[in-house]
C-alpha cells in the first residue's frame, strides 16, 4: 500500500473543505499558468510534450454517465431506467445502433438510455441487477488489429482484469466488424464470452455485424431475435410504437441576444464539439472532444494527372500538444457549403435561423442531439452527416413525408424488409451514392422536415490520418498524406470525400487573398511503433504500403535517418514494398526514397508500378520473389513486419503470403502459421494499420 499516497489524500481532503470551489478554480488556473509558462521557457515554443499531452483526452463531464452528480446506477435509479445500451464506437455505427436499441426499449415498456463506456466506473454495474428487469446490453466494435474503439479501451481493460462477480447483471451483445480484417469482432466476441465468463446471464446469444456487407441487415435480424429473447425473459409485450419524436424544434426568434456588437456570436455553438467557444479558449488538454485549430503551413500536390493526392503540415508550434510517429492525426471536417445551401433550399428554410433540439421524451437516450443553439447552417456543416447514404431505419421514419402516389409507393419500398425492398435500396441508395440530400432532391414531394434529419441522421464523425512525418525530427509539424476522393455517381451527381474536400479546399484550392483557415485536428495513439533498441541496435523491418499506405513508414524513415545521424544507432534491414499505378503520376515522394535508400536508412525499396506494364505488378508479387528472404527475416532474426493500406485484397494477401511462408519453412499446417503469427502479434512484430 502507499501510506504517502493515502496521506497526501487526507491533506487535500481536509484541505478541501476549509475552501470554496472559487478557490480552487482560482489555484488551479495559476497552477496551470505556471506550468504553461515554464513549459514555454524550456522548451523553446516547440510544443512537443512528449508522454503526456499527446493522450490525455478532454472530457466534458457535464453529461457523463457517472458525474459528480453519481454513479450510473444512482442515475438509472433516479431517472426510473432499467436498461443501459453501452456503445463503443469508432465512426458513429455502433452509437447509431446503441440509440435505436434504446428507443425501441420503449416499444417494449423499458426505459433505456445510452452510455459511453469511457464515461462509466464500470466498478459499479454490478449494482446494476439490483434494478428490477435490468438489462445492459453492449454494442461493440472491434477496431485496427483486433482493437477495442478508443472509447471502449477502459471497458475492455476492466473486463480483461476480470474482478467483478457480473452474477445477476443481465446482459446481450451486438459487436461490429468487417471481413475483410483478420481479427473479425474481435471484441465483441471476447466481450460476449467475457461477461459469461464473469457470471453473468447472457440473455440473447452473441450478434455479429459485417461492415464489409450488410451490416444492417445483420444488426435488424439480431435485433429481432433480441427483443423476443427479453420479452419472453421478462414477459412483455409491445405497448407502442417506435416512431415517434423525441426531439422538439425550438426557434430562436431574438437572434440579436445571440451576437455582441460587432457581430460575433455568443452563447451560440459555430461548430464545437462540446462546448461554446472552445477553439478560441485552446484549453489543454486536448483530445476528440476538444480539438485544437491548426494552422495549415506546407502543402502540395503528390499527383500528376486526374487523380489528387494531398500533402498537408500543420503547425504545432506554440501550442500543448504533441505526438509519436507512427500515431493518427484526426480532422473534424465541415460538410460542403454546397451541399448545405441546396438541403436549405429544398426544404425551403432559413439556413441562418436559430435554433435548438429541445428533449420531449423522458426515457430518451440523448438529452442533447446536438450542440445547441446553433443555426441550421452549423447543424448540417458540422454535426449531421447529410453526405453519407442514410440507412433504412432513418428513411422509414421520414417516409410518411412523401406526398405523391408515386413518391409515397417508391418509398414504402425501398424501406420495406422483403427482398425485393432490400434490393431496391441497395440499387438506388447504396449503389447509387445517394445522400440524403440528393434522395430529396430525386423524389420531388418528398420533404422531410429540417428538424427531422437533425434527430434521425448520425453525427458527422472525424476522420483518422496515418501521420506521415516524426515528431523526433520536428515537433512542431506534423504532416498527413491523404488521397482527395472526387467521383460522378452512378446517380450522375458529383460526389466529393467530406474531409478530403474540406483539407483541399483550404489548402490547395484557397484563393490568394484568402485568409487561412485554421482545421480542427487531435492526436490519437497507435500501437504502429518501431522495434524498440536493444544495444542502440534496431531490429531488422519491413514495411509494406502500397499507395497512401506508406503515410507511417515515411514518418519511420524520417525518425530512423535522425535517429543514425544524433544518436548513432544501428540498423540492419530496413525494407520497404511500396506499389503505384503508375511511376509519371502517383509515384509518392520518390526524392525523399532516393534519398534514404542513398544514405543508407533505408536498405532496399521494392516498387511495383502496377500499370506500367501489360500484366499487372502488385506488392504481393514482389514479395512471393522473397520468400527465402521474409523467412530469415521473421523466422530467424525476430524482425518486425509493418502492413499499411487497402484491408479487403492487399492485406488479406500479405497474410496469406506470410502464412505459406511460415508454413513451408515450419513444415506446420495453416493452424501452426495461425499460432506462430498470433505470437508474433502478441511481441508486437506484426502490425497492421489497414482499412476497408
Amino acid at each position: 500500500m502507499d501510506h504517502s499516497h493515502s496521506a497526501s489524500s487526507q491533506l487535500v481532503g481536509e484541505l478541501l473543505k476549509s475552501v470554496g470551489p472559487t478557490d480552487v478554480f482560482l489555484t488551479i488556473a495559476v497552477l496551470l499558468a505556471g506550468f504553461v509558462w515554464l513549459y514555454k521557457r524550456n522548451r523553446g515554443d516547440s510544443g512537443d510534450l512528449d508522454d503526456y499531452f499527446a493522450n490525455v483526452e478532454y472530457i466534458d463531464h457535464g453529461d457523463d454517465a457517472d458525474s459528480l452528480s453519481g454513479s450510473l446506477y444512482e442515475k438509472m435509479k433516479s431517472t426510473d431506467r432499467n436498461m443501459v445500451v453501452f456503445y463503443g464506437s469508432q465512426t458513429g455505427t455502433a452509437e447509431e445502433f446503441a440509440n435505436r436499441i434504446a428507443k425501441d426499449a420503449t416499444r417494449y415498456g423499458m426505459r433505456a438510455m445510452t452510455a459511453d463506456p469511457e464515461e462509466v466506473n464500470f466498478e459499479t454495474l454490478t449494482r446494476i441487477s439490483d434494478i428490477e428487469k435490468s438489462l445492459c446490453v453492449f454494442c461493440l466494435a472491434t477496431y485496427g488489429e483486433g482493437d477495442p474503439t478508443d472509447n471502449a479501451r477502459k471497458f475492455y481493460d476492466w473486463l480483461k482484469r476480470g474482478e467483478s462477480d457480473l452474477n445477476g447483471l443481465n446482459f446481450a451483445v451486438f459487436g461490429l466488424g468487417n471481413k475483410t480484417y483478420e481479427h473479425y469482432n474481435a471484441v465483441g466476441i471476447y466481450a460476449d464470452a467475457r461477461l459469461s465468463e464473469l457470471n453473468g446471464n447472457r440473455v440473447c446469444e452473441l450478434g455479429v455485424g459485417d461492415d464489409d456487407g450488410m451490416i444492417e441487415d445483420d444488426f435488424m435480424v439480431w435485433k429481432e431475435k433480441f427483443w423476443t429473447e427479453v420479452c419472453d425473459k421478462f414477459n412483455l409485450s409491445v405497448t407502442a410504437d417506435t416512431n415517434y419524436r423525441q426531439y422538439e424544434l425550438v426557434v430562436h426568434k431574438n437572434r440579436e441576444d445571440f451576437y455582441d456588437a460587432d457581430g460575433k456570436p455568443k452563447g451560440l455553438f459555430t461548430g464545437e464539439p462540446y462546448r461554446i467557444g472552445s477553439y478560441e479558449a485552446k484549453s489543454p488538454p486536448y483530445g476528440l472532444k476538444n480539438p485544437l485549430k491548426c494552422t495549415p503551413v506546407n502543402y502540395k500536390e503528390l499527383y500528376k494527372g486526374e487523380r489528387s493526392c494531398l500533402h498537408i503540415e500543420f503547425d504545432l508550434k506554440g501550442e500543448i500538444i504533441g505526438y509519436k510517429t507512427g500515431d493518427h492525426l484526426v480532422v473534424f471536417p465541415e460538410i460542403d457549403s454546397e451541399l448545405v445551401e441546396m438541403l436549405g433550399r429544398l426544404l425551403e428554410i432559413d439556413l441562418d435561423e436559430i435554433i435548438s433540439m429541445k428533449c420531449i421524451d423522458a426515457y430518451t437516450a440523448k438529452t442533447n442531439i446536438i450542440p445547441c443553439p446553433c443555426t441550421y447552417r452549423t447543424a448540417f456543416t458540422y454535426y449531421v452527416d447529410i453526405a453519407s447514404p442514410p440507412r433504412v431505419q432513418p428513411l422509414r421514419e421520414m417516409s410518411s413525408f412523401a406526398k405523391s402516389e408515386e413518391d409515397i409507393k417508391f418509398m414504402e419500398l425501398i424501406c420495406s424488409s422483403q427482398p425485393e425492398g432490400r434490393e431496391k435500396y441497395n440499387e438506388w441508395v447504396l449503389k447509387g451514392c445517394r445522400n440524403i440530400v440528393q434522395i430529396i432532391n430525386d423524389l420531388p414531394t418528398f420533404r422531410p422536415p429540417a428538424d427531422l434529419l437533425i434527430e434521425l441522421l448520425p453525427r458527422l464523425q472525424p476522420r483518422y490520418y496515418s501521420i506521415s512525418s516524426s515528431n523526433l525530427v520536428n515537433p512542431s509539424i506534423v504532416s498527413i498524406t491523404a488521397v482527395a476522393v472526387e467521383y460522378k455517381s452512378p446517380a450522375g451527381y458529383l460526389n466529393k470525400g467530406v474531409a478530403t474536400n474540406y483539407l483541399k479546399k483550404n489548402t490547395l484550392l484557397r484563393g490568394e487573398n484568402e485568409p487561412v483557415t485554421k482545421i480542427p485536428i487531435c492526436f490519437v495513439q497507435s500501437q504502429f511503433r518501431l522495434p524498440p533498441l536493444v544495444n542502440n541496435k534496431m531490429a531488422p523491418i519491413i514495411m509494406i504500403g502500397p499507395g497512401t499506405g506508406f503515410a507511417p513508414f515515411r514518418g519511420f524513415l524520417q525518425e530512423i535517418q535522425h535517429l543514425r545521424k544524433t544518436e548513432s544507432i544501428e540498423t540492419s534491414d530496413v525494407i520497404l514494398y511500396y506499389g503505384c499505378r503508375n511511376k509519371d503520376q502517383d509515384y509518392l515522394y520518390p526524392d525523399e526514397l532516393a534519398n534514404f535508400k542513398e544514405d543508407g536508412t533505408l536498405t532496399q525499396l521494392n516498387i511495383a508500378f502496377s500499370r506500367d506494364q501489360p500484366e499487372k505488378v502488385y506488392v504481393t508479387h514482389l514479395l512471393e520473389k522473397k520468400r527465402d528472404e521474409i523467412w530469415d527475416i521473421i523466422g530467424k532474426r525476430n524482425g518486425y513486419v509493418y502492413i499499411c493500406g487497402e484491408a479487403r485484397s492487399m492485406a488479406k494477401n500479405v497474410l496469406q503470403i506470410f502464412k505459406s511462408i511460415i508454413m513451408e519453412n515450419m513444415q506446420t499446417d495453416e493452424k501452426g502459421a495461425d499460432a506462430y503469427l498470433k505470437k508474433m502479434e502478441q511481441d508486437k512484430r506484426y502490425k497492421a494499420d489497414v482499412w476497408s
